[in-house]
Formats: structure tokens, sequence, C-alpha cells
């Protein structure tokens, strides 16, 4: 049985509880550490989810020869320095996403990683969740026939508080559709077939409030089979018990509908209709990311979410903002 691998946390804020909550039914093969600005925090979370090193800094961390693998949990503007500081230390990488913010620091870090011979995974979980997995399978094996339109809505009113670093655009990347919503954008264009134009539409914007981020966006787009699609995105609109929601592939064979959150999938066309319900135990993806990354170091073989692949969504996310920003997209390459 291989050793443990050896991950510290790069932050501890809100995402690293939700990456460690999940990380517990994978403590025989991954083994944490957390490194926060403030040492006390680090070794609170320490303490809370049997971690085994507390750090007072990022450095630390990234130097200990103890550390395999680090995840880079802090706002996105930061990502780029702590994953190539990490890979000149000769570890391996999970950088959250949005991993970057222009294309040129994917081209360096790709380098980078190629130079230390290490494996860098995007924490896209969202590629990873039950949901997704059933939606590939379902167009791959032709459960709608040729899809023809595909609808997807995320739409919940979740303000966040006034000290939240996601209000400051300069250290989020952007606003909340590039930080957030560029989950949704890699479900619609992970599919199978993929995304090839995308358009941004977005609404006069509300700056009231604690909450003073740009919080919604309409996304058209076109698949490379000539498909066309929608996304719909807010975080200031109320929906069904804060957060239910549809979406649907429509084919010229059947429709397939399904809870944007992942409870069931249902299909209709010329068979008899079939509900599924992909699973709820890892409803989110995290423990399947983590097992694709543990995979990818052990066997070296490149990760689903690999920098080369979410490249892709970036270049989409460049797309979207300079047609709704023509003088300059936000984040751009």
């Amino acid at each position: 049985m291989p050793d443990p691998l050896r991950l510290a946390f790069l932050g501890c804020g809100f995402i690293t509880r939700v990456h460690s909550r999940h990380l517990r039914a994978l403590r025989r093969d991954i083994v944490c550490s957390y490194a926060s600005r403030e040492r006390a925090r680090a070794e609170a979370f320490r303490r809370e989810f049997a971690g085994e090193a507390a750090y007072a800094d990022y450095g630390s961390a990234i130097a200990d020869p103890r550390i395999d693998a680090v995840a880079v949990a802090v706002p996105p503007r930061f990502h780029y320095d702590l994953t190539m500081q990490a890979l000149a230390a000769g570890k391996h990488v999970l950088v959250e996403k949005p991993a970057f913010l222009h294309l040129a620091e994917y081209v360096a870090a790709i380098e980078a990683r190629h130079r230390a011979g290490r494996v860098v995974l995007v924490g896209e979980n969202d590629h990873y969740k039950p949901l997704a997995v059933c939606l590939r399978r379902l167009v791959r094996e032709g459960a709608i026939g040729e899809m023809v339109f595909a609808y997807f809505a995320t739409i919940v009113k979740r303000l966040k508080p006034a000290d939240d670093w996601r209000n400051d655009e300069i250290v989020a990347g952007g606003d909340a559709f590039f930080e957030e919503g560029i989950h949704w954008l890699h479900v619609a264009g992970s599919l199978g077939p993929r995304i090839t134009t995308a358009h941004g539409y977005r609404p006069a914007a509300s700056r009231t409030g604690p909450d003073r981020r740009i919080k919604s966006m309409i996304v058209a787009f076109q698949y490379d089979n000539q498909a066309v699609g929608s996304l719909y995105y807010s975080r200031e609109i109320p929906s069904l018990l804060r957060g239910l929601r549809l979406s649907k592939l429509y084919g010229r064979e059947g429709i397939v509908t399904f809870e944007s959150n992942g409870l069931f999938v249902l299909v209709r066309g010329n068979r008899i209709p079939r509900l599924f319900v992909p699973g709820v135990r890892d409803i989110r993806g995290y423990r399947a990311m983590y097992r694709d990354f543990l995979h990818a170091i052990q066997t070296g073989a490149p990760p689903q979410m690999s920098l080369e692949r979410a490249m892709d969504d970036h270049r989409l996310m460049d797309q979207i903002y300079a047609s709704v920003e023509p003088s300059g997209a936000v984040a751009a390459g």
C-alpha cells in the first residue's frame, strides 16, 4: 500500500473547510496540514480536522520537505504566485478554480509543471460530480439523439457580507460570474460537444447593500456540433428552497431534465421515461476529484482537470467578458 499523500492547504478559509470535510473519507490516503498568515488559525484548522501540522505562513509549508503537495485555496489573485513557488519547490499542486487571471499565466505554469515533473490539477470539482458524469454518459450514449439546445440555470439569492474578499474584484479576479460562474460554464462545455463561441449579456448592476459585486449574467453559446445553449447565472434572485432549479438538454429524440445541483435526472424520449439519482454521497465531486489527483500522482497520467482543460474554459471567459466590456475583457488573457 503506497504511503499517504501529505497535503498542505495554503489558506484557511471557507473553501478549505469544505475540502477538509470531504477529505475525512480519504484520511488513509491523504494527510492534511494547514498554512495561514495567522498561526492560530492554521492551528485551529489542524485541530478541527485532525491534521498533521500547522504553519504560520505559506512559504514554510511549501519549503517543508515532508509535504508532497499543496492545495492553493486563497483568493484567485494569489493563485499564480503560490502555484509557481510550489512547483519550484518540487510539490504537486491542486489549485482552486478559477486557477489564474490571464492565459499567459497558464502557459507559464504548464512550462513550470514540465520542468518540475509534477502534477497540477485545477480544482474544478463540478467536473467530477455525479450529475456531470451522468450527463456526459447520457449524451455519449445518444439518449436524446442529436443535441439541439442546452439550457442551464443557476439562480439563487446568496449575498456576501461586506467584509468578504469577493467584494474586491481585483482580489477575486472579476465579478461573481468570473469567480463562481466558471464552474457552470465548465459543466456546460464538458458534455462531449465543446463550446466554441460564447457571448455574455449582463443586466443593469445593483451595487446596493453589503454585497457590491456584479452578480448576474446570461451567456449564449454554440457547440462544435452546431447545437446552441444558454446559461442563466445569478446570485441576487430568490429561488425555490434557496437554490432548487431545473436545467434541460434538448435533442431530436428526447429531453433530459435535471435539477441543477444534481438531485435527479429525468430522461424522456422515444422510450419509457427514466429517472436517475446520480449520487448524493459525493454530490459535489470533491472525493472523486482528490482520487483523480492521487491517481495522477501515483501513475503519472494527466488528471482530468489539467491546466490545459482549464485553459479552454478561461478562453471562453475571455470571449464572454470581451463581449460584455468591448473596451477590455475582465481577466483577459
